[in-house]
């Protein structure tokens, strides 16, 4: 059976190839603990000098988690193999984030989900041409997860509430812009550069093969996006979306009308309280509270189902409006889990 994760050592650094490329290196629980274990084993091995993380094929670094498995939980009502994936896939986010060796994610096509979370909190993040970064979730019925509202909520202005949304995307200049990623690389020389990394130190390899970033076409939507994603609730940040009288604004408001409205505005509230807490670990408890309260919505099966599983991109949404949803709807996703929580944050 072919290891969905490989581990290699390529001179001087520790390489980990995500390696599901028909199912778009999609993690299963058992990636997250194999990427994990490579991590532990090189900490303190000496002749390590540089973890990498990239991606097997063309298409893209990781699509996210297995929502398959997700959908499984959500319909038999067993949430317990999805709560143990979360458990150890957020631990391994915050295990990154606090990486003590250089930790070089190449972040190539799509990097979404999951990915994001193995990725974009890495010391060094490259991104090329083809980079597709995006946290999809409100699109299926779910909140931003794996550190992704401690990410977004710290993006300038309110750039990251106009990705969160919407589910929309950011090419490598909207990356960069984000602070979502640090270097661009071109795609048709990361093969290069990943045989520098194993011969010399992360500065003197990406000084070889760095260029100067694309465009960000957010940084020219910034004005709008600041104005009406600082409303004080979805309902009116769609009003003022549509009241710019800009094509990229309406287009905006129709997708995040589209996506689930309790998702919309339980990411919304989840933004503005990711800001407030001091950590990205306490910001990963608090994920872990909302993705246990999604797992018993109606919407998040609902979303996997139109979007993965029939395909039919015809969601049924409930409730079907932003107005419709209460706040008690949304305080849920925040109750505490009591013995069940998660506790990163010390």
């Amino acid at each position: 059976m072919t290891p969905e994760v490989l581990i290699e050592r390529r001179g001087r650094a520790g390489v980990i190839v995500l390696n599901r490329p028909r199912a778009l290196n999609a993690l299963t629980h058992g990636m997250v603990l194999a990427v994990a274990a490579a991590l532990d084993a090189w900490e303190h091995d000496e002749s390590v000098a540089t973890v990498v993380l990239t991606g097997a094929g063309e298409r893209g670094l990781c699509a996210g988690g297995d929502i398959v498995a997700i959908h499984r939980a959500a319909t038999t009502g067993d949430p317990g193999d999805a709560e143990a994936f979360w458990r150890d896939e957020y631990r391994l986010n915050a295990r990154i984030a606090r990486y003590p060796k250089p930790y070089v994610a190449l972040m190539d096509g799509i990097v979404m989900g999951g990915g994001v979370g193995l990725s974009a909190h890495g010391g060094v993040r490259v991104v090329t041409e083809r980079t597709r970064l995006a946290m999809p979730e409100t699109g299926i019925g779910f909140v931003p997860d794996v550190g992704g509202t401690y990410l977004l909520s710290r993006t300038p202005g309110e750039l990251g509430t106009h990705l969160a949304l919407t589910a929309g995307s950011a090419g490598a200049g909207d990356a960069l812009l984000c602070g979502l990623a640090d270097h661009h690389v071109p795609a048709d020389r990361l093969a290069a550069l990943l045989d520098d990394l194993a011969t010399h130190d992360v500065p003197t390899a990406l000084a070889r093969h760095a260029e100067a970033a694309p465009a960000a076409p957010l940084a020219e939507q910034r004005a709008w996006i600041d104005a009406c994603y600082g409303a004080a609730t979805a309902e009116e940040v769609v009003e003022r979306l549509l009241a710019v009288g800009d094509t990229a604004a309406k287009e905006a408001a129709d997708r995040i009308t589209g996506n689930s409205p309790t998702a919309v505005k339980a990411t919304l509230a989840a933004l503005r309280r990711a800001r407030a807490l001091g950590s990205l670990e306490a910001v990963l408890d608090q994920e872990y509270r909302s993705s246990c309260a999604a797992l018993r919505t109606p919407d998040l099966a609902e979303g996997i189902r139109a979007q993965v599983i029939d395909k039919d991109r015809a969601p049924h949404w409930r409730p079907v409006t932003l107005e419709a949803v209460t706040d008690q709807d949304i305080e849920r996703y925040f109750a505490p889990l009591g013995e069940g929580e998660l506790r990163l944050a010390r």
